[in-house]
C-alpha cells in the first residue's frame, strides 16, 4: 500500500466518522451547498461570459457566437456546443497536452443538461435553413479546482448564456452578412440547473468538495429545468445508488436547484 492510498483511507475513515455525525469536514451539513458567487461579463470580449465561484472552485465561461453550416438533417436549428478544459494552474495534478476522460466527460455533462433541457430555442437562430445557422460555442476554464466541477461549469455556462447577446446577419449573394446594431438576447425557454451528489459509505452529499470527491464511492448529477423537470441525469464511480437513494438525490436536486436558479436569475439582472 503506497503513501498516497494510507493518506486516502485516513481520509476516507475522518470524512465516515463526521458523517455519522450528520457532518461534514468543511462544517457544512449534508445537504448544504458551497457558497456560490456569479459575476457576469468577466470577459469583455465575449458575447457573453460569467465567472463561477463555488466554495474555492473556479470557472470561467465565455460564449461566442457566429454564424456556421447546420448539422446534417437539422438545417432548421441554430448550434449549440459546450468545451471544457482544466487549466494547469488549477491543481498541481493537471498536466497539459490533450484533455483527459474526465475532462471529455466534464464537457459532455455539461452540455447534456444544458441541451436536454431545450435552454436555447435553437429554432431562432436560423439564417437560412439547410445553408447557414447561428453557432452557440460556450467555453469553460477551470482556474481553481476544489471539487465539484460539474455543477461549476454548468452554472458559469448557464450564467453565461443567460447574459449572452446575439448579433444579426442576414444572407446576401449566399452568405451571411452581419446586420450593424442589431444585436438581441440570446432567446431563452427555460434556466437549467445541475446538482451534483456524492454517495460516501451509506451517506448522501451535496457539492462534494476536493476531500469528498476523492474518496466517494459514486455520484451522481441530475438537472432540472425552471419548472422543476428532471431533464438529464449522469452518474459515475464504481458504486450504485439503492432506489430509495436515487428519489432522495432527485428530489434534492429539485429543492436544490430551486434557490441556485435564483441566485442565477439575480446576477443577470444585476447586470441589466
Amino acid at each position: 500500500m503506497g503513501h498516497a492510498s494510507i493518506i486516502d483511507d485516513l481520509k476516507k475513515k475522518s470524512i465516515l466518522e463526521l458523517l455519522e455525525q450528520g457532518k461534514r469536514i468543511d462544517g457544512r451539513s449534508l445537504d448544504e451547498v458551497r457558497p456560490l458567487d456569479i459575476e457576469i461579463g468577466a470577459i469583455p470580449k465575449a458575447n457573453g461570459s460569467a465567472r463561477v465561484r463555488l466554495g474555492d472552485t473556479e470557472v470561467i465561461s465565455g460564449v461566442k457566437i457566429q454564424p456556421d453550416r447546420p448539422f446534417p438533417d437539422m438545417g432548421d436549428k441554430g448550434i449549440f456546443i459546450c468545451t471544457a478544459e482544466v487549466l494547469p494552474v488549477a491543481h498541481p495534478s493537471v498536466e497539459t497536452g490533450p484533455p483527459n476522460e474526465d475532462v471529455i466527460e466534464l464537457a459532455r455533462v455539461v452540455d447534456r443538461g444544458i441541451r436536454e433541457s431545450h435552454m436555447i430555442d435553437l429554432s431562432q437562430l436560423v439564417i437560412e435553413k439547410d445553408k447557414s445557422v447561428v453557432g452557440v460555442f460556450a467555453d469553460n476554464s477551470v482556474i481553481d479546482y476544489a471539487g465539484n466541477l460539474f455543477d461549476a461549469c454548468s452554472y458559469a455556462t448557464t450564467a453565461a448564456l443567460l447574459s449572452s447577446k446575439t448579433p444579426k446577419w442576414e444572407m446576401q449573394n449566399d452568405s451571411p452578412k452581419l446586420v450593424e446594431g442589431a444585436e438581441s438576447d440570446v432567446p431563452i425557454t427555460t434556466i437549467p440547473v445541475s446538482v451534483t451528489m456524492a454517495k460516501i459509505g451509506d451517506y448522501i452529499v451535496v457539492d462534494p468538495n476536493a476531500d469528498e470527491w476523492d474518496c466517494m464511492d459514486a455520484r451522481i448529477t441530475i438537472t432540472t429545468d425552471s419548472d422543476g423537470n428532471i431533464c438529464a441525469l449522469q452518474k459515475g464511480g464504481h458504486d450504485g445508488f439503492r432506489h430509495e437513494e436515487l428519489i432522495k438525490c432527485g428530489e434534492l436536486s429539485v429543492s436544490i436547484g430551486k434557490k441556485i436558479r435564483e441566485t442565477l436569475k439575480q446576477a443577470k439582472q444585476g447586470r441589466q
